[in-house]
């Protein structure tokens, strides 16, 4: 008796102990949080003496105008934040640049308005896709690694269906002039013979860009859902979703509902899961609440859901807005325009996307990234000047790899270097003929490394900007001292003469300027060459 009572207990202790070792080896979720238009100085955890101010952008240092974003510090403070990360200084040539983890010479979109052409499979010559420049985007590499994934949110891409995502919550989506549910949009029409843009709410012409909503009465299209009978479906796509939908509905609130539905499906059938969430908020949009109805009068940054801070957890007013055609009344549910109350709702849904980890059992196995794509428009996006375009917020929490940093990390990154880092996690191989300009995060968070990178690059148009710890060149050629940070963030003394500074600083100066020529093939080789030769493939290591 004794003997099999033994034996039980021997089996039972081996059946744990593979338990054990399998949980041990199970890969963690990666979930991506990618802002708009957001600069580093805009988060409070910056620092910055400085910071963006409604309703059409500036300087302020005015404490009513600046983001409180509890959350967000705290995942900074428990996790750590980047001092200085870097990405392009506009969307579309950064966006490329997260997904492949490559510079522009690799992947052909030098600017929103300058991207490179090929010629198709059908034989017509085409802006450049990226999953054609750049196949191994970061959803192909997470996929490779056994990892399910969602892209939610902002595209600005086509072809959104190539890229290697598993599903798609899109706003605005793909086919939205077919989407019947909202006249919340500006198109272009003709009128009189000239082609002009019109709010259809109003009617009215307007001075803007054509633009299908993405805040209030959003267009949504979902991409591959389990519910869906095509790939493609316009949402709201069932009658329960119809009926609640209306001048009240979110869009930022769509996305995140897609996103958990999608990781508590990927929870139950014990799969990891990689989360791309390019939020639009940040991003300054057509105010169809509080615009002039005649012609473009408007708040930079709509307002969204009121939402408060109290004891420790986020309490949110439930919409209720009425009106038509440009006469709206908010009935005080919604919060004041402003980027500042953008990135307030940012951080209320961070604490969202934490209690949805805590309530699936997962929050101490999942990687959480908050970044932005540029500068905040109207200070720093679209700018080579300094550092104004490039320098974005970076936040790391990751209780799953057991870092060996925390809190403040005076280091240099770049946005490229997440896809090399996806793939360290996924243990995914990328083959070495396939040039990456990232360089994984691993190292520098798991061991006693104290530098990540000696420099970082970024690009606007035909312009370089690189910098090294001390010493910045920008994208107008211009030299900056950045050994250390002004209470702005960007008053770096200009540098005429290195001749009195170290020989360090020069050194470096000479680094930069040997590194540039690299990357420097806006002209030579612009477009896709004609024939692409054939491109290895990522294996599992």
């Amino acid at each position: 008796m004794n003997s099999i009572f033994t034996r039980t207990i021997q089996l039972l202790a081996v059946v744990l102990l593979l338990s054990v070792s399998a949980e041990a080896k199970k890969k963690p979720n990666i979930i991506i949080y990618f802002a708009d238009d957001i600069s580093a100085r805009e988060l409070p955890i910056y620092g910055s003496s400085k910071w963006s101010k409604p309703p059409q952008g500036g300087d302020t240092s005015d404490a009513k105008y600046r983001a409180k974003t509890p959350v967000l510090d705290q995942l900074a403070n428990e996790g750590l934040w980047i001092k200085t990360a870097w990405a392009a200084t506009v969307c579309m040539p950064s966006r490329a640049m997260m997904m492949t983890g490559r510079y522009a010479h690799r992947h052909k979109w030098w600017h929103n308005k300058d991207k490179g052409t090929w010629v198709n499979e059908k034989g017509k010559k085409e802006s450049v896709p990226i999953y054609a420049a750049s196949p191994h985007t970061n959803a192909f590499v997470a996929k490779a690694g056994g990892y399910a994934s969602i892209w939610a949110g902002k595209t600005q891409m086509s072809g959104v269906d190539q890229f290697g995502f598993d599903e798609g919550v899109f706003t605005p989506g793909v086919h939205d002039k077919e989407n019947t549910h909202t006249d919340f949009k500006v198109v272009t029409k003709k009128k009189n013979g000239k082609r002009v843009l019109i709010n259809e709410d109003t009617g009215a012409e307007v001075d803007y860009y054509q633009q299908f909503g993405w805040y209030w009465q959003p267009h949504v299209e979902l991409m591959n859902h389990p519910d869906s009978k095509t790939k493609f479906e316009i949402w709201p796509n069932s009658l329960r979703a119809k009926q609640s939908y209306g001048l009240h509905t979110y869009g930022p609130d769509v996305e995140l509902e897609y996103v958990f539905d999608f990781m508590q499906r990927k929870q139950k059938e014990g799969k990891p899961f990689f989360v791309y969430h390019t939020s639009h908020l940040g991003h300054d949009g057509w105010d169809f609440f509080s615009s002039d109805i005649n012609k473009n009068t408007r708040q930079k940054w709509p307002c969204t859901p009121k939402i408060e801070w109290k004891k420790g957890k986020y309490h949110r007013t439930e919409p209720k807005i009425t009106g038509d055609k440009g006469v709206y009344n908010t009935h005080g549910t919604v919060s004041e325009p402003g980027i500042h109350a953008h990135i307030n709702y940012i951080d209320y849904q961070v604490w969202q996307y934490i209690n949805k980890l805590k309530e699936l059992g997962i929050d101490d196995n999942t990687i959480f990234i908050f970044c932005a794509d540029n500068g905040t428009s109207g200070y720093g996006k679209s700018s080579p000047v300094s550092q104004k375009g490039v320098h974005v917020p970076m936040i790391i929490y990751a209780p799953c790899l057991n870092m060996t940093k925390q809190g403040e990390q005076d280091v240099l990154m770049n946005i490229a270097d997440l896809v090399p880092t996806i793939a360290e996690i996924a243990g995914v191989k990328i083959p070495d003929s396939y040039e990456i300009n990232g360089e994984s995060l691993i190292p520098f968070l798991t061991t006693d490394k104290q530098e990540h990178r000696k420099w970082i690059y970024a690009y606007h148009m035909e312009k370089q900007l690189i910098r090294s710890k001390n010493v910045l060149i920008d994208g107008n050629n211009n030299m900056y001292d950045v050994s250390e940070y002004p209470a702005d963030l960007i008053s770096f003394p200009e540098v005429k003469d290195w001749s009195s500074y170290s020989k360090q600083d020069v050194k470096d100066y000479q680094m930069l300027q040997s590194i540039l020529p690299e990357f420097d093939l806006h002209d030579d080789e612009h477009d896709l060459p004609k024939r692409l030769g054939p491109v290895e493939a990522l294996t599992v290591k």
